[in-house]
């Protein structure tokens, strides 16, 4: 086996750099969106940004309006109400200076109709409830110097055909489609 050379080894730190810099910006979507931070909306967002919430639901394009959505009274009172997003690790594909990102978010809210349970050391609670999962497609971009988010689009996991859309693209990496699946050489 071949020593790798330095700038195999530069070309492939700057990879796993980009990777931690992605699971990093995803990673504060949630607390963005659940504290209604404005600033790390700005700082996550290019100006130009889309949110595809499907059919059902509205989303928003532009920074402007990212954060007006996030502002709103109705986000307000879902977070005041102990809205959770909660995320799972991404499918990243990187693509020199854009990249695809693909993972599932639970929305998760406190269960004000629920039977009072204790867990020991833990404390009492009505407990948490699911309201709903969401398959993410997220388009990064490196926008001076760093990663931020051009489009994301969301679709409920109940069966539907955009969902299960989402999710076979992400899985297009690992079976031979559209690349092929990152290599330790290759990446």
């Amino acid at each position: 086996m071949t020593e790798p050379s330095a700038t195999d080894l530069a070309r492939r730190l700057a990879v796993v750099e980009d990777r931690l810099a992605i699971y990093n910006l995803l990673a504060s979507h949630p607390v963005s969106a659940d504290a209604g931070i404005e600033q790390v909306l700005r700082g996550i967002y290019t100006q130009d940004a889309t949110f595809d919430r499907g059919e059902e639901l509205h989303g928003a394009t532009g920074i402007e309006k990212i954060v007006a959505f996030a502002q709103s009274p109705a986000h307000h009172e879902a977070m005041h109400g102990g809205l959770a997003h909660f995320n799972s690790p991404p499918l990243v594909e990187l693509r020199g200076d854009t990249a695809i990102a693909t993972n599932y978010i639970m929305l998760i809210f406190p269960d004000t109709q629920g039977d009072m349970r204790e867990l020991p050391n833990h404390g009492l609670t009505t407990g948490f409830r699911v309201h709903r999962v969401v398959a993410n497609r997220w388009t990064l971009v490196r926008d001076d110097g760093r990663w931020r988010i051009a489009a994301r689009s969301v679709s409920p996991l109940d069966g539907s055909e955009p969902a299960l859309k989402i999710l076979a693209r992400a899985g297009e990496v690992y079976s031979g489609g559209q690349d092929s699946a990152p290599s330790r050489a290759g990446v």
